[in-house]
């Protein structure tokens, strides 16, 4: 038994509550629930009910067992005074408030019927990928439709908070934010740390001030990568690794000795090498980029502005000193997306809710526009039936999946919860 299901009955009253008694042998009837709060404090704010013949309004807890109460320090806590009514499975002490008078409890397994006890159980100690993958199909689309968008946004809300945390390691710097976070995207799963800490390591002022030339950003971030060799042989190489130590001494910069970035298994336009050189150029060629990226709200508005190639060296290099074919390489369209997905509007999220305002619909038109991503998670939802159309479902279904179908939270999903109802 788990409290969750306790929030569940009582929130959609999922008992037998025509003839309810407390355990002081009382009628009960309730008038209003109360509001769910999901935060500290009592579970149920502002119920109304009826025990005897007196009606009462106030707040409602709810516990496994009554002397919860006690374990969890309620009776010295203000919050809970004006609780008035204990809901509870199983009643095994009377409680008090901090003015010594008894709260009235409810015990619910004697109003629970077995059938739905039994449903729970099943959904909950499922052994399957998710819970409720049998089921999930049979579940009304508008549901589904809904629950998505809140699944989304509870996401985004996610990141906005982590993104809070990094505007303020950067003293409310929007641009700086903006270039810590899109360089830890460049680097994708296998280097998203390693060039996240190579961009906490250089001070975006920097960045301001060199970007009038390419050569300089490819220096600092090759150096910072510890990339650049300690005896050059390739004349372009040598040049950079001058320009590193003269800007490292300008700056002040402190080396990233145990910065290291990965090539392992990586297709050559995934290279680290590649990724840092294209990343150079977008400084070099856009200038205020986060001001750019707030003014652009369709897909080809960001398509342009992130279409940036590399510097010629590379454009016939994969690695430092290692001759290749020649060959162009721009940021892919696709590269893009997912800079859209995981970096762009995340970031437009946070920086329009800091200022209070209402921008919502546009992201998901946004991502509606672009194709869903390849990942474990969104095949496996596939397999069970349910597929994603777009990146805005398949943000959602990330976030379901993470957030609600790992930690067996399906008493706090719409899905779920329409599981039992049926």
């Amino acid at each position: 038994m788990k409290e969750d299901f306790l929030h569940y009955l009582w929130q959609y009253q999922k008992f037998a509550n025509t003839n309810l008694r407390t355990t002081q042998v009382e009628s009960l009837q309730v008038l209003y629930i109360g509001q769910y709060l999901q935060q500290a404090g009592p579970d149920f704010f502002n119920a109304q009910i009826v025990i005897g013949n007196q009606k009462w309004a106030g707040n409602v807890e709810i516990h496994i067992n009554s002397s919860d109460w006690y374990l969890h320090h309620h009776e010295r806590d203000e919050n809970y005074d004006n609780v008035i009514l204990h809901v509870v499975w199983q009643h095994d002490t009377e409680v008090f408030r901090r003015d010594n008078t008894e709260i009235p409890v409810l015990e619910l397994q004697h109003y629970v019927s077995h059938e739905l006890l039994h449903q729970y159980k099943n959904l909950i100690r499922s052994k399957k990928w998710i819970n409720c993958e049998n089921e999930i199909q049979s579940i009304p689309q508008l549901v589904v439709k809904n629950w998505m968008e809140r699944l989304f946004f509870d996401r985004l809300e996610r990141k906005s908070k982590s993104i809070q945390e990094v505007l303020k390691n950067n003293q409310n710097d929007w641009e700086a934010t903006f270039f810590t976070l899109i360089a830890k995207n460049f680097g994708l799963n296998s280097n998203g740390e390693a060039f996240l800490e190579l961009a906490k390591s250089i001070p975006f002022s920097v960045i301001r001030k060199e970007a009038f030339d390419v050569q300089y950003l490819e220096a600092l971030f090759f150096g910072q990568a510890n990339l650049l060799p300690k005896e050059p042989q390739d004349h372009y190489v040598k040049e950079l690794v001058d320009l590193y130590q003269y800007l490292k001494i300008k700056y002040q910069i402190e080396e990233q000795s145990s910065l290291s970035v990965h090539f392992f298994r990586l297709r050559p336009d995934n290279f680290p090498t590649i990724r840092l050189a294209q990343l150079a150029m977008l400084y070099h060629k856009q200038r205020n980029l986060f001001s750019q990226i707030l003014q652009a709200n369709e897909l080809e508005e960001f398509y342009k502005i992130f279409n940036v190639s590399v510097s010629e060296y590379w454009l016939s290099h994969y690695n430092l000193e290692k001759p290749s074919r020649y060959k162009e390489k721009p940021l892919s369209k696709s590269f893009v997306d997912l800079l859209i997905i995981n970096t762009i509007v995340p970031l437009k999220f946070a920086y329009y809710t800091s200022l209070g305002e209402e921008t919502t619909e546009s992201y998901i038109r946004l991502l509606e526009k672009i194709i869903t991503e390849k990942n474990a998670v969104v095949e496996k939802f596939k397999h069970i039936g349910i597929v994603a159309q777009n990146a805005f479902e398949s943000q959602a279904l990330l976030q379901l999946k993470n957030d609600y179908c790992d930690q067996n939270k399906c008493l706090q999903c719409a899905i779920g919860v329409a599981v039992l109802k049926n």
